[in-house]
């Protein structure tokens, strides 16, 4: 990939997924006997890098693996998918990340990570990489990697002048010492009640949380909404955009396919509701199969026609 043609950087984590399905997701204590088990490269940010570039845009993705077979296999997948990963980082000290994934037959998800390389992604990495990508006009981070390379790419993203997209998953108590870094924020529900204190119930409450979220300094706040699809806050205005009816099978993706299709059609210019109305269709599709990156739709299989 031409180094100047990169237009989003992902910085973030990448993982094995070791998934079973099961007919419910145990207590604390109890066996279940599961059914069927695979395993597939994820990790939030390798999600959604993978799934700006199944959406057709030009990324790059900045973090740190292991140098070993999970490592090996995850830069060869990045590498098909036409994810630039020259700034990928090889740490032989600690072994790729993984996540224990549970998921039960109504689709919904438990999840256990054990994060080696990606606890080890430090500012200067995230530095050196940087400097690879000049002209890239999108910053898309998450909270799986530590803290400090989250909120240091996001102020070398603010030097550059480029938007940034902050997914605050998982969601911490130090997260607001990133708010003057961000330009739109996308908490889940549960996420949007951490971060603000308000229950959120229905339409009318989920606008007061994300006004709280506005007060703090973020322009544009999108709350998803699961199957209610998304609330977008862009100024004063409030948007509800739907989500097409699906069966859902899986929803462990669901979230990283939403915010990588966000960003896909912000770097073509698209409105904030058009863009957020195409993230709900990917992400509809990204539920209806199993898996982390093998749920990630293509951009020739989403039927909006402004795209």
């Amino acid at each position: 990939m031409n180094l100047m043609s990169v237009e989003i950087i992902v910085t973030g984590s990448m993982n094995m997924d070791m998934v079973v399905k099961t007919h419910h997701i145990p207590q604390p204590g109890e066996t279940v006997l599961g059914g069927t088990f695979f395993m597939n490269p994820g990790g939030k940010g390798a999600n959604q890098a993978v799934a700006v570039a199944r959406l057709g845009g030009q990324v790059a993705f900045i973090g740190k693996i292991g140098d070993d077979i999970f490592g090996r296999q995850s830069s060869q997948l990045f590498d098909e998918e036409g994810v630039d990963i020259q700034g990928l980082i090889a740490d032989v000290d600690q072994p790729s990340g993984i996540a224990m994934i549970t998921v039960d037959e109504k689709g919904e998800n438990s999840i256990v990570v054990a994060p080696g390389a990606n606890a080890r992604l430090y500012s200067q990495d995230v530095e050196t990489s940087f400097k690879l990508y000049p002209e890239a006009k999108i910053l898309l981070v998450q909270l799986e990697i530590p803290f400090e390379a989250v909120q240091y790419a996001s102020k070398l993203a603010r030097e550059q002048s480029m938007t940034v997209i902050l997914n605050p998953a998982p969601a911490n108590e130090s997260i607001p010492n990133l708010y003057s870094l961000v330009d739109i924020i996308t908490p889940n529900l549960t996420e949007a009640e951490m971060l603000t204190g308000v229950k959120i119930t229905g339409t009318e409450t989920a606008q007061q949380a994300a006004k709280v979220l506005q007060s703090l300094g973020i322009a544009t706040v999108i709350i998803t909404l699961g199957s209610e699809g998304a609330l977008l806050l862009d100024g004063d205005a409030f948007h509800h955009i739907p989500a097409p009816q699906v069966t859902t099978i899986d929803t462990t993706a669901a979230g990283d396919v939403f915010n990588g299709a966000l960003a896909v059609a912000l770097s073509e210019g698209k409105t904030l509701v058009e863009a957020t109305t195409f993230a709900c269709q990917a992400a509809s599709i990204a539920v209806t199969r199993l898996g982390a990156q093998d749920s990630i739709p293509y951009r020739n299989e989403i039927l909006l026609t402004l795209m």
